[in-house]
């Protein structure tokens, strides 16, 4: 048909750890997925292979992009730009570690290395079955040996011995290499990596242990440059490495900053919370809020530390009417703590009308602008329709799914988590201290809706999978309808 139906697989280390939707029929696909991973400190690589998506047999690799460890690192803000995909080389696709010792005993003539193949893990899979048949070969000196194959399997054990005579004083620089193999009974063995050993360090210390298996070197470096034709890949990576001590000693930090809640009698602007709220740029304010409501929830205090910083706020301000409108440390720290203790709550409350707006991928647009009235041939057999009915259809529809959601979170309130409920107790009673006024009256409630609907519930319909509402991101349709609903 001319077009791919890609997808793509993350791998960390040859470990499938991730996979995006298919987007069907492009050339130029739009994922728009995010993934946080947890990885081990000593990682080698992260690679994202492009895959085309064949309904009848295997699906096709279309290219790969490979960072190493240290390019990531070497990217303090992270890697996000727009890199070339990379031919995929089957002798460059290896994985998995074996399982070996070797010994030169130091008496004896002739000298002789023995080489114990134990087992080997984690191999790739070449055969359609999703298993290999796995056999070593073991190369010294000009003279080469195999072990038994192991049929259909990933991890085989052979637990063979193989033995090479070493003549007197061969080259200094003589090596021991070790291959593993799938063996297929049509067509050419399958490659599936090596390691290799200098004789001279073997003949010092006997070796043993798990060994990563490595592909062929002289496999790398010779695609030449393909001229972009396999396409590009954007992407944006950025590597976070936190050292995490035992509890005790973040003790005293704890003390320091839960001081002003559990001694309110200190003056409050020397705290370490009111410098920390004066020090704190706007590009990090979201993860020391993060960071601050996850300490106080582990101490019980999070709803005290939201008083006091809603407090300081309140005092600072002026005019009602820019009350909480912009992102200090006080909105991010309420709006984390509504996302950290509120979840549940959230999904049990739109999940249902989020979920009806998706399966329906109804048409509804206000913009006269961006209207695309042929459309309405699919509705209406009389042609194509007016902008007034499709802005009617629309209206009526926003407004079915705008109700269903009022009411569901009105007649949520039993629902709502305790800690929410005493946080904005509170906080309507700190701005009735505030503005006592008749005339700020209403401040008291936009003060709390301005956390609930605009920071909790609106910001979840417009992007449902930064919310866990669903699964994928949203398709062009369906997000104008939950950008228009969350207007």
């Amino acid at each position: 048909s001319g077009s791919s139906d890609p997808y793509c697989v993350v791998k960390v280390d040859n470990e499938v750890v991730a996979r995006t939707a298919t987007v069907w029929k492009s050339l130029n696909p739009f994922w728009g997925e995010e993934y946080t991973l947890r990885l081990p400190r000593g990682f080698r690589s992260l690679a994202v292979y492009v895959l085309d998506e064949d309904t009848i047999g295997q699906d096709d690799v279309i290219g790969k992009v490979s960072l190493s460890h240290q390019q990531i690192l070497a990217e303090p803000r992270g890697v996000d730009s727009w890199l070339r995909l990379a031919p995929v080389n089957p002798d460059e696709e290896v994985q998995g570690e074996i399982h070996l010792e070797l010994c030169v005993p130091e008496q004896g003539h002739p000298r002789v290395l023995r080489c114990h193949l134990i087992q080997a893990r984690d191999l790739a899979a070449r055969d359609p079955s999703g298993t290999s048949d796995p056999f070593a070969r073991v190369s010294c000196c000009g003279h080469t040996l195999e072990t038994a194959v192991i049929k259909k399997t990933r991890f085989p054990r052979w637990d063979e011995v193989l033995e090479f005579e070493l003549g007197e004083g061969g080259p200094a620089e003589a090596v021991l290499s070790v291959e593993v193999w799938d063996w297929d009974i049509v067509g050419k063995n399958d490659f599936l990596g090596r390691v290799e050993f200098p004789l001279d360090t073997l003949s010092r210390d006997p070796t043993k242990g798990w060994f990563q298996l490595l592909p062929f070197p002289s496999a790398t470096g010779h695609h030449g440059d393909h001229g972009g034709q396999l396409g590009a890949l954007r992407l944006a990576v950025r590597l976070v490495e936190d050292t995490v001590l035992p509890p005790h000693y973040y003790q005293p930090l704890i003390q320091l900053l839960t001081e002003p809640i559990l001694c309110p009698d200190k003056p409050p602007d020397s705290t370490a919370l009111a410098i920390l709220e004066k020090v704190t740029s706007g590009e990090s304010r979201q993860d020391v809020a993060t960071k601050l409501v996850k300490i106080f929830l582990g101490q019980g205090l999070a709803v005290p530390l939201l008083d006091y910083l809603t407090t300081r706020e309140l005092a600072r301000t002026a005019d009602p009417n820019t009350l909480f409108r912009s992102n200090s440390l006080a909105s991010k720290s309420m709006e984390q703590f509504m996302k950290a203790v509120g979840l549940p709550y959230l999904h049990e409350v739109l999940q249902p009308v989020v979920n009806r707006i998706f399966e329906e991928k109804k048409y509804v647009e206000l913009d006269p602008g961006k209207m695309e009235l042929s459309r309405g041939r699919r509705i209406s057999l009389k042609g194509s329709l007016s902008e007034a009915q499709v802005r009617d259809s629309s209206l009526e529809l926003l407004a079915g799914y705008l109700g269903d959601i009022v009411d569901a979170i009105v007649g949520s309130v039993h629902k709502c988590p305790l800690p929410m409920r005493v946080a904005f107790q509170q906080l309507r009673r700190r701005v009735e201290e505030r503005f006592p006024l008749a005339q700020h009256e209403e401040v008291r409630y936009f003060s709390i809706s301005g956390f609930l609907f605009l920071r909790f519930f609106a910001p979840a319909v417009l992007t449902p999978k930064l919310f866990g509402l669903r699964e994928q991101h949203t398709e062009p349709r369906t997000g104008r309808t939950l950008l228009l609903l969350a207007k």
